[in-house]
């Protein structure tokens, strides 16, 4: 009875800490959802910002593409002093525009004329083409009422586009007979703005294109000189519709609505436009009746406005789209995955919380523990460190004590047996000079190959230990910058003090083979053409450095798998107590130093000062 009355106290105690988790858990994954929510729509809203971006600049390009297919054609004019219609046939066919310009109808070409020429110039085409000749039908300047000026339509290709316009005076309707002026006496291009009018094909949302041609070899550089050359003007029609629906099917988000304003030709900045405004163009599908201005005023949508330069007017475009449609499958749950997760993390982080509460003496206890274990494993680590170099040190020594001794050998005995050899053979080959010709010629290539061989026992001599290395390290180093030069014919310079420097015969090896694994590299990787081999005594120590004007390498090339020459160099000056360094960088060579003290001798291992430094 007693133990249950005690157990209360502790249940009433843990009932509010739980419930505190579990608020505070709630709240952490409310904040993970509003979070992961406002997250998925920044970046649905940026990424429909950036396609309706690219859609504008997608848009900017054909329009330019047009523009430029338009000069292209007045150049076609202002280079020859006629063109044919046959001529322009084949020019407009060789273009092929439904391949490379989506949306352009055709290419026109229209002819400046006054009331006096007009008489003459429908003669004249009637008589030399026909109608049905190429395609086209007969041929007369309409609307028919006369007109001071004609700029009446000659060339239209493909003329199936738009069979109704040949011989058509666009000059008749004065908005546009005004605006062809002005593309006249600026020579820029002019374009329509709004929708063309097409008879009988009310589907199409036609828009043009203008610019003027002036005659060939006629200064342009004046407004009078430009209205004197006049000759008349090249255009393109092209649908809105297919071009805009082209540019649409690039968004890889579908179910996006495009509306165009033309909102002249003077506006910087996009414009707060009235609801009855009439679009250039809306992309909205059949069915679908609601306004354009209502995507932009509800949440439930995304819109983007920007403008569109068309050849000195501007469009305003207003894109538009479900956020629905943006989203993925997964952007759907991510708000709850987020909340999921967050109260998960938050109620296992207060559990783990109010474990490490309760158990931090515990806690404290191990990391002591294990702080004195790592203490020990580096201890170790270092005591392991420091016998396998001292290994590595007595087995360089006992392989270098082994090649003086196989050396001495091989001189000692080798040596003296193929110099008495060689004597008896020279005298055999001396003695039989004139009586035994044929056993003379045997003895002088036994000669020669006694020759040889002691050549190749020197040779061997010298790779164990040259024998210059008891002259000393001046001597050592010249001999091998000299054999290095001759094997390889790659100029070398030696710079060294005039003193011959004195050191033991540990630390004179050492730098002999620094030298040679430095030559040996330098040959196999640097493709160098010059090397310098510096060596000087400087006070108590003495320095040697190696440099080449090769392609260099990355400093951090010594810790490549199985490239052991510069770590065995750096082995080697550790052992004598001396410092290495490498100046290195791709393309601009690689440059050698190190320095060890006079009287360094590698029994001393000065790792131990290291071990119990770090002790």
């Amino acid at each position: 009875m007693s133990s249950t009355v005690g157990e209360h106290p502790l249940a009433a105690e843990k009932k509010p800490l739980w419930l505190l988790g579990f608020v505070m858990s709630m709240m952490v994954g409310l904040l993970f959802y509003m979070a992961a929510s406002l997250s998925i729509e920044n970046d649905a809203s940026d990424l429909f910002n950036n396609l309706a971006r690219n859609t504008q600049k997608n848009i900017e390009s054909r329009v330019k593409s047009y523009a430029n297919l338009l000069r292209g054609t007045a150049s076609l004019f202002h280079a020859n002093e006629h063109v044919s219609r046959e001529q322009f046939h084949r020019y407009v066919a060789n273009i092929a525009l439904q391949q490379n310009y989506p949306g352009v109808m055709n290419l026109n070409y229209s002819e400046e004329l006054d009331e006096n020429q007009r008489a003459a110039v429908e003669a004249a085409i009637r008589r030399d083409y026909p109608p049905g000749r190429d395609g086209y039908p007969a041929f007369a300047i309409h609307p028919p009422a006369p007109r001071a000026h004609y700029s009446v339509l000659m060339y239209i290709e493909p003329i199936a586009s738009a069979p109704e316009k040949y011989g058509y005076d666009i000059a008749s309707r004065p908005l546009i007979a005004e605006t062809l002026a002005q593309s006249r006496d600026s020579g820029q291009l002019s374009n329509s703005g709004m929708p063309v009018p097409m008879e009988g094909r009310p589907q199409l949302t036609g828009m043009a294109m203008r610019l003027p041609v002036y005659r060939f070899g006629m200064p342009t550089d004046t407004v009078e000189q430009r209205r004197a050359a006049y000759q008349g003007s090249v255009g393109i029609g092209y649908d809105l519709v297919t071009m805009m629906r082209s540019a649409l099917a690039d968004m890889p988000v579908r179910n996006v609505r495009l509306t165009l304003f033309d909102i002249g030709p003077q506006a910087r900045e996009p414009l707060q436009l009235p609801h009855d405004m009439r679009p250039v163009f809306d992309s909205t599908m059949e069915g679908m009746h609601a306004p354009w201005w209502l995507p932009g005023n509800s949440g439930r949508y995304l819109s983007s406005t920007m403008l569109i330069k068309h050849n000195g007017r501007v469009w305003q475009a207003l894109f538009s789209v479900r956020k629905s449609d943006l989203y993925t499958r997964f952007s759907a749950f991510l708000p709850w995955l987020a909340l999921l997760i967050g109260f998960a993390s938050t109620m296992l982080l207060y559990m783990l919380f109010h474990t490490l509460a309760s158990s931090r003496r515990r806690a404290i206890q191990m990391a002591n523990s294990m702080t004195e274990e790592l203490r020990a494993s580096q201890i170790r680590l270092q005591l392991s460190h420091q016998k396998l170099r001292r290994l590595a040190a007595h087995a360089d020594q006992i392989k270098e004590e082994e090649r003086k001794r196989i050396a001495r050998e091989i001189h000692d005995d080798l040596g003296q047996n193929l110099l008495v050899l060689r004597i008896d053979a020279d005298m055999l080959a001396s003695r039989t000079q004139r009586r035994h010709p044929r056993l003379n010629a045997r003895a002088r290539s036994t000669l020669e190959q006694i020759d040889t061989t002691i050549k190749s026992v020197r040779q061997i001599i010298n790779d164990l230990r040259p024998t210059v290395l008891d002259l000393g390290v001046n001597a050592a180093v010249e001999w091998q910058v000299a054999q290095f030069r001759q094997r390889t014919g790659i100029a070398c310079e030696v710079s060294e003090s005039h003193d011959d420097i004195c050191l033991s015969d540990q630390c004179a090896t050492a730098l002999f083979r620094i030298l040679q694994e430095s030559l040996s590299n330098i040959s196999q990787h640097a493709n160098a053409s010059r090397v310098r081999v510096k060596l000087e005594k400087c006070r108590d120590t003495v320095s040697m450095s190696i440099c080449d004007n090769g392609v260099g390498a990355a400093i951090d090339g010594r810790n490549k798998l199985g490239s052991f020459g510069l770590v065995g160099i750096e082995e080697r000056i550790k052992l004598l107590g001396g410092t290495f360094h490498i100046e290195s960088s791709p393309g601009a060579g690689m440059s050698v130093h190190v320095s060890v003290p006079l009287g360094a001798d590698a029994t001393g291992f000065p790792y131990q000062e290291e071990i119990r430094a770090s002790g």
